[in-house]
């Protein structure tokens, strides 16, 4: 009696645990896969002409381990373990969900002893409470998986996601004059999108698949003998190399759909911020063409990704059924022969469908993690690009005592091939104004481009207050100049923030007489939304002087110790220009200036004026100096009088 009871207590319990272990393995896959969108269009690199290696792959997952388990944060380290414990645990208890399918059907078939009337029902009762107890557990489980693992896979895109942005921003001039935004922007969504999917489906899904299909794969031998498990052995080898291969064969439709989606987000992005252009030249229906030139390409190849996509799920099928069925027919004989029981047929079942379903699962999810692998590549890719202009090892924050400037012998050139300057020599003593004037290609902008360090020079030094701007940290060098562009770009915000921008810390009243003083102010309190007036994208809401009025204030706010006006009164009418002028000179005082401008009568008030062509100062000289030696300044002033 004693010996009855047990065993109905220990098959009730297994009914339960099989119902819940079973369910549970089954949310977790329709979990797992609810909301996933396996994009088609991914993309691997930046020209797309490269195929990625194993060992590329695993520099990735190299790169993507200290964002994961992060130095010195505990419990993101524990998180991790956590999870990962809950999830081995659950896919152990799953292996044995099969053997207790087998202990109730060898009782409902009467192969089991004891066999009584209290058994037989309690078997079925044990399975449905088990099965219903299964349906919430299995929620619990999931839903705590990820509550437990979301704030490590969300630390870990932040983190990623600023490192890219910060390193972006550090790169150097020449870097971002070359990139294409939209190309750029998509690389990063992708690679973020890309670790997202690869955290969840890699660490969740792949690895206590491995892990279930060796446990399996020995429980099988032990149960079944070598020759059925030698079968099993090789279609799972089969299915696997059949997969693996024709992946790889189906890259190169994947990459062709990258390169046109790329190209079809960098032709859109590019259209759009050239809008005004594109209504100038009534070339809407032109962009358009273009445009669906992309899309047309990336449709055929999107039609030939999915043929071949076809051509492994037949593939993959027609091995599963292979294998289902000789190892099935071989259990069937040894049920026909009385060496198998019928519940170890339904065993024999029940461990080939639980190795071929997370198989089948793994094929399809292989093929997104290349993807995601290869989408991250590409981004960590960029993280490896190092700027052309460094700090210096040992550079210190620069000392900005009067502001006194010097260029001593200094050439420069982009490509070997087209020298810019040509042996620049002068001084700019400190509180003094000096004007670079020229044609158009003379090396005016590259000078302040040298200045500001964005590149350096290829021979010879620029110095301010005597020291080497080489050896100054580029952000101390930068923060004591204030530079009003000839091209004003603002930012999608308000006039507040592009003015605040200059010094973020500003407070309201610096902000208003910075706008003052730039003649903007009242402009903008006649506004309906005053300093809160959106300014559109790259500034486009407001006119060329207005634009260029709120870059003059942004400047003023920051109050540096060095200007660097670089045709700042180039889109200002004569009247406006007056009045700025007469504001920049007035900010100019006790501030060393370098004034690069085209507009003559706006530097004849400069201490030295510097006349370039071809790379090389030709004259030098104040205003006077200059008209009296009747050379190419002298040129330049009469024609602009004329045409004035």
């Amino acid at each position: 009696m004693v010996q009855v009871g047990s065993n109905h207590f220990l098959l009730v319990g297994r009914g339960c645990l099989a119902s819940l272990v079973w369910t549970c393995f089954n949310f977790s896959i329709k979990h797992d896969l609810k909301g996933t969108h396996l994009r088609p269009g991914h993309f691997d690199s930046p020209s797309g002409a490269r195929d990625l290696n194993d060992s590329a792959h695993i520099e990735t997952l190299k790169t993507l381990v200290p964002f994961l388990w992060v130095k010195g944060r505990f419990d993101l380290k524990a998180r991790v373990i956590l999870a990962l414990g809950c999830m081995f645990v659950a896919k152990s208890i799953s292996v044995y969900v099969p053997f207790i399918f087998k202990d109730a059907v060898d009782v409902l078939d009467g192969s089991a002893a004891p066999s009584n009337a209290m058994i037989m029902a309690a078997v079925p009762t044990g399975l449905i409470i088990g099965y219903g107890i299964a349906r919430v557990v299995s929620l619990f489980f999931g839903e705590m998986r990820d509550a437990i693992f979301v704030r490590v896979g969300q630390h870990a895109m932040r983190e990623i996601a600023l490192s890219t942005f910060r390193h972006l921003h550090g790169l150097s001039l020449d870097y971002h004059l070359s990139r294409k935004t939209g190309g750029l922007s998509r690389i990063i969504e992708r690679g973020i999108k890309g670790i997202d999917f690869l955290l969840r489906f890699l660490l969740f899904n792949i690895l206590p698949t491995l892990f279930e299909i060796i446990l399996i794969s020995v429980i099988f031998w032990l149960q079944f003998g070598w020759i059925s498990a030698l079968i099993t052995l090789a279609c799972l080898s089969s299915y696997i190399a059949f997969t693996f291969g024709v992946t790889e064969w189906r890259l190169k439709f994947r990459r062709e759909m990258n390169e046109q989606d790329t190209e079809a987000n960098t032709s859109a992005i590019d259209s759009f911020l050239n809008f005004e252009t594109v209504k100038y030249f009534t070339n809407e229906k032109h962009e358009a063409e273009r445009y669906d030139r992309s899309l047309a390409a990336y449709q055929d190849a999107a039609v030939r990704s999915q043929l071949s996509l076809t051509v492994v799920n037949v593939g993959q099928n027609i091995i599963i059924a292979l294998g289902l069925v000789v190892v099935l027919w071989i259990a069937a004989r040894g049920v026909i022969d009385g060496r198998l029981t019928l519940g170890e047929f339904v065993l024999a079942n029940s461990l080939l469908v639980q190795i071929y379903i997370p198989l089948n699962f793994l094929g399809t999810v292989y093929r997104s993690i290349k993807q995601s692998l290869t989408d991250m590549e590409t981004m960590f890719g960029i993280l490896k690009v190092s700027p052309d202009v460094k700090d210096n090892k040992g550079a210190k924050p620069i000392n900005v005592s009067g502001g006194a400037i010097r260029f001593d012998n200094v050439s420069f050139n982009y490509r070997q091939d087209r020298q810019i300057l040509q042996g620049i020599s002068f001084d700019v003593p400190a509180g003094a104004t000096c004007a670079i004037v020229g044609s158009s290609g003379a090396g005016k902008s590259t000078i302040s481009r040298l200045l500001f360090r964005f590149y350096d020079a290829t021979e010879g030094t620029v110095y301010i207050d005597g020291q080497d701007v080489r050896q100054v940290t580029q952000a101390s060098l930068r923060g004591s100049i204030g530079v009003v562009p000839q091209d004003t770009v603002l930012f999608n915000d308000t006039i507040h923030y592009n003015i605040a921008y200059g010094r973020p810390e500003a407070s309201e009243a610096d902000i208003i007489n910075a706008a003052k003083m730039a003649k903007i102010y009242d402009f903008i309190i006649s506004l309906p939304d005053g300093f809160k007036t959106e300014v559109g994208e790259r500034g486009l809401k407001l006119s060329g002087g207005e634009k260029q009025r709120v870059a003059i204030a942004r400047t003023i706010l920051k109050n540096p110790p060095i200007l660097l006006l670089d045709e700042a009164t180039s889109a200002l009418d004569s009247r406006t220009e007056q009045d700025i002028q007469a504001a920049l000179n007035e900010i100019s005082k006790d501030r060393t200036t370098v004034i690069i401008a085209h507009r003559l009568s706006t530097v004849i008030h400069a201490d030295e004026i510097l006349v370039m062509e071809a790379g090389a100062i030709v004259e030098r000289g104040t205003h006077a100096d200059l008209l009296a030696q009747a050379g190419i300044y002298k040129a330049m002033w009469d024609r602009q009088q004329e045409r004035e």
